[in-house]
């Protein structure tokens, strides 16, 4: 009895993780693949053009009522990874963001929708940036399909934001790609 329990929860738990067809893609970075430069964050020591790459995702479970997306790096040597950009109450209808869609102050969003506050400090796309000479690091594209639009505060935590997303969470679709920066000379 035990063993079915667990399996069937297993098999629920696979299903909310891969939302049993819901897919999310980039036109601009290929999943398993490298993030081109541009993607970089332009300042601490990094010089990219800190523009978001655009997303695209289709497969949404019944009763989806808005969408959240979040990139996340695992690997960053912070003890809690790095959370790189999140957009919260993207509605429901919508289902792609377009290129620098993360631009400071939100007007590439669709209506409606609103970037949360990240690891940088802004609520914007932060760019990828691991140290120099690390191990390319893994950043995960997450979409979420919420059960309803989500009141968080603007100057919430990234893990509360995250908190929030995943207790409202009817399912998600993710890809990971890699970035990384030679050592220095």
């Amino acid at each position: 009895m035990k063993q079915t329990l667990l399996a069937a929860a297993l098999v629920t738990a696979a299903t909310l993780s891969h939302g049993g067809g819901f897919t999310l893609s980039s036109p601009d970075i290929k999943a398993n693949g490298m993030i081109p430069a541009s993607f970089e964050f332009n300042g601490f020591g990094c010089a990219g053009e800190n523009k978001s790459p655009a997303l695209k995702w289709s497969g949404a479970p019944k009763g989806t009522k808005a969408f959240a997306v979040t990139v996340y790096d695992p690997d960053a040597p912070t003890g809690s990874g790095w959370w790189h950009w999140m957009v919260i109450n993207i509605p429901a209808e919508v289902n792609e963001l377009s290129p620098n869609a993360g631009a400071v102050g939100g007007a590439n969003l669709p209506e409606g929708a609103r970037p949360a506050r990240i690891d940088f400090g802004v609520a914007a796309w932060g760019g990828v940036c691991p140290p120099q000479g690390d191990k390319a690091h893994r950043y995960i594209f997450t979409v979420y399909a919420l059960k309803d639009k989500l009141d968080v505060p603007a100057d919430a935590t990234a893990a509360l934001t995250g908190f929030m997303i995943n207790g409202n969470s009817l399912g998600k679709a993710s890809f990971t790609a890699r970035y990384g920066r030679p050592k220095a000379k």
